[in-house]
């Protein structure tokens, strides 16, 4: 998966979540601290602290506006979404080729998540910075984001990714990880198109009979493979 999900945030939201990242107390830490072994020896950004107060109500008002967005929830089907995480890079800042960890903790909790997916949320619009490309690898290539702030990316969090070095302003982003009902990508991607047809037979008048036959097999397929 290497999906764009448009506006997220609307422009009056982007800027109070500037404004609140852009604060003079806003509590920036260096990037390594949430780093893995593999990662922190490439990670050079700043982050906002994810124990702060400021962090989890950002965190809080996010998760809110993702779980208002039907194509998120059609395309991921999220079972548990990872306190959404803000980060800054100036010039010269970058993060160099990795793979994100299998299994994270939650903050706060003795609980666990699998990270199924991965998403970064642009927060600076892309004029506003030269480079800071988010460059997602697969065995057939390469694709790279960088988006109208408020826009979405989501892709396999088993992908190699990087971000590329600033060389001129600021990019701000919050990133997080959703562990899915469905583990499988394949079967997640089916039931995605699956949903999707739906919806597109529905806005064209189909056969109402036809229309509930194939809901009843999406949901029937949703129920066999959701792992709760």
């Amino acid at each position: 998966m290497f999906l764009r999900i448009a506006k997220i945030l609307t422009e009056e939201q982007l800027a109070t979540v500037r404004a609140s990242l852009n604060g003079e107390n806003a509590p920036w830490v260096d990037g390594r601290v949430t780093a893995g072994h593999q990662g922190a020896p490439v990670k050079h950004n700043k982050q906002l602290d994810e124990g702060s107060p400021l962090a989890r109500e950002l965190g809080d008002f996010l998760v809110t506006q993702l779980e208002r967005n039907a194509l998120f929830i059609s395309a991921v089907l999220p079972n548990k979404v990872y306190p959404p995480m803000f980060n800054r890079y100036a010039e010269g800042m970058h993060f160099g080729t990795h793979v994100d960890g299998s299994v994270r903790m939650i903050p706060g909790s003795p609980h666990k998540l699998r990270t199924d997916l991965s998403a970064t949320l642009f927060l600076a619009e892309p004029q506003n910075y030269d480079g800071g490309e988010l460059v997602v690898e697969n065995d057939f290539g390469s694709q790279s984001a960088k988006f109208t702030a408020g826009d979405m990316i989501v892709y396999s969090s088993t992908s190699r990714h990087r971000v590329n070095a600033i060389t001129r302003g600021e990019r701000l982003a919050s990133v997080f990880w959703v562990q899915s009902l469905i583990r499988d990508d394949a079967r997640r991607a089916q039931l995605f198109e699956l949903d999707a047809t739906i919806q597109r037979l529905t806005q064209t008048g189909a056969d109402p009979e036809s229309l509930l036959r194939l809901t009843a097999h999406y949901h029937g397929l949703l129920k066999a493979w959701t792992e709760i």
